[in-house]
């Protein structure tokens, strides 16, 4: 049995990172706003299947002008000032990638109180299953919960699954690559118990075991050999490294013992805990590749495969890395942190080149710094390439050191009406994907504003372009940072 559930001025599909700035900023902006998640739980990439280890990383660009305002800024603030944040770290070597890391299990309850505090809706443990479309126009959503099937109204939906799930039942244009083709999947771990005196100690006197250049962007103008001249001179705990990756000899030991698997490197990130304790966390350490997500075999697969590497990556550490002999799990991800499936095609198409010349548009509404290109896609050979992963494109940063603005048009989706798409889905070329937290935060926000004032008006997200001055001005008023940095 259907049941009608009720009508709303904006219906946000999918409570991550980018639906729940969404559903804030339409709240805040005065529209009756119902956020729909399919779990019970809000905050996806942030602490439900992460988080990612680089947290709040990239608010700022190389040249450390601060290009990431508006919710996302508020919210690390917020943990800050509540003592679950680290303070923020900005190394030279690191530029744009400086690290802010939060307790993510604390960003879970906070989120909920902040979007109660601005008058939204929740409606969770829900499925959209079906999209309510008449001609162009998206009317609606059908969702699967406990009690059975409800059909929910409203003038403007936004989806925020990440897969572009919605707008691929209403039909939308996607584009996404065959499956040997996409970034891995990965379910992350997080343990305590590490004596980080004893380890620092390890990783201060075998600094060449350990990898810099995957943070590496050129308007810093260091090698590596600097980049650990400089950590000597500067590191005094863990906190001032952040994010380890390496250890060479320890893992190509491991490898003949057959005590490592085949399908990534060895590294892990921190995670902050009240009373200034540090956690190790592992983002990387499974890596299931092959595997459209969007594919219910494969996500399965994924599921089940990848904490099969996790607890080979666990016993690795307790057995090989000084410092970890004690550790135990506090934390497994309940689901896998999912890289890479569809993009949804939209009114423009944001481009590789956009971001290497560090573009400005118009229809600005919100900035990145992160760079464009390296994709790392799991060889079809894994078995005998100890892990190694082909890169589908070089990095290409923002020229001088900036950001690329992210144009509105992005996340209007193209051939269809009363619809906008926020997050990883968002319309770019591979190159540019922006799935990262910081970029799925900015587009969340912009969406959710965009919506709320199309539903105040009785206009559609595309006619919303001809005016977008508009939305520009409430992203403004919200925090958001659109003009005055490179």
């Amino acid at each position: 049995m259907l049941n009608f559930y009720g009508e709303y001025d904006v219906i946000v599909c999918g409570g991550g990172t980018s639906g729940v700035s969404a559903a804030l900023a339409s709240a805040r902006a005065g529209a009756k706003t119902l956020l729909i998640e399919r779990v019970g739980q809000l905050g996806g990439q942030m602490n439900f299947s992460g988080p990612p280890g680089f947290s709040f990383a990239w608010l700022y660009n190389a040249r450390q002008e601060l290009v990431v305002g508006g919710i996302a800024k508020e919210i690390y603030d917020l943990m800050l000032a509540e003592r679950h944040a680290m303070e923020e770290h900005h190394p030279r070597w690191r530029a744009g990638y400086q690290f802010n890391y939060i307790d993510p299990d604390w960003f879970g309850m906070y989120i909920y109180q902040l979007l109660a505090e601005a008058g939204c809706e929740f409606m969770l443990h829900s499925l959209v299953t079906e999209v309510v479309r008449e001609g162009d126009a998206v009317k609606g959503v059908i969702c699967e919960h406990p009690g059975g099937r409800s059909m929910i109204l409203g003038k403007v939906v936004i989806d925020c699954t990440g897969e572009g799930e919605v707008c691929y039942q209403a039909g939308a244009e996607t584009d996404k690559l065959p499956k040997d083709q996409l970034e891995p999947a990965t379910v992350a771990f997080t343990c305590d118990g590490v004596d980080w005196d004893k380890f620092m100690e390890y990783f201060m006197s075998h600094l060449d075991e350990f990898d810099f250049n995957h943070i590496y962007d050129p308007y810093i103008n260091m090698d590596e050999d600097q980049i650990r001249e400089y950590i000597r001179e500067n590191a005094k705990s863990i906190k001032d490294i952040g994010e380890v990756m390496g250890f060479v000899s320890l893992h190509e030991k491991a490898m003949q013992v057959g005590e490592w698997h085949n399908y990534s490197g060895v590294g892990f990130f921190i995670m902050p805990r009240e009373g200034g304790k540090i956690q190790a966390h592992f983002q990387h350490s499974s890596q299931v590749g092959h595997a459209d997500c969007t594919d219910v075999r494969d996500i399965t697969r994924v599921e089940i495969e990848a904490r099969e590497q996790d607890e080979i990556a666990y016993k690795f550490f307790k057995k090989y890395v000084p410092g970890f002999e004690n550790i135990y799990i506090t934390r497994v991800c309940p689901e896998a942190r999912i890289r890479e499936t569809r993009r949804v095609v939209g009114d423009y198409i944001l481009q590789a080149e956009d971001v290497a010349d560090a573009r400005k548009f118009d229809d600005v509404i919100g900035k990145s710094a992160f760079p464009s290109g390296p994709k790392h896609v799991l060889p079809s050979d894994a078995n005998t390439t100890n892990g190694t992963l082909t890169v589908a494109a070089i990095a290409r940063h923002p020229k001088d050191g900036g950001s690329n603005d992210i144009p509105y048009r992005c996340l209007v989706v193209k051939g269809l009406d009363n619809i906008l798409v926020a997050g990883k889905a968002i319309s770019t070329d591979r190159p540019s994907h922006n799935r990262f937290l910081q970029q799925t935060f900015v587009t969340g926000q912009a969406a959710g504003c965009a919506a709320a004032i199309c539903a105040k008006k009785g206009i559609t997200p595309r006619q919303l372009e001809a005016s977008v001055g508009e939305l520009q001005e409430l992203l403004l008023k919200q925090g958001a940072i659109l003009y005055g940095t490179h």
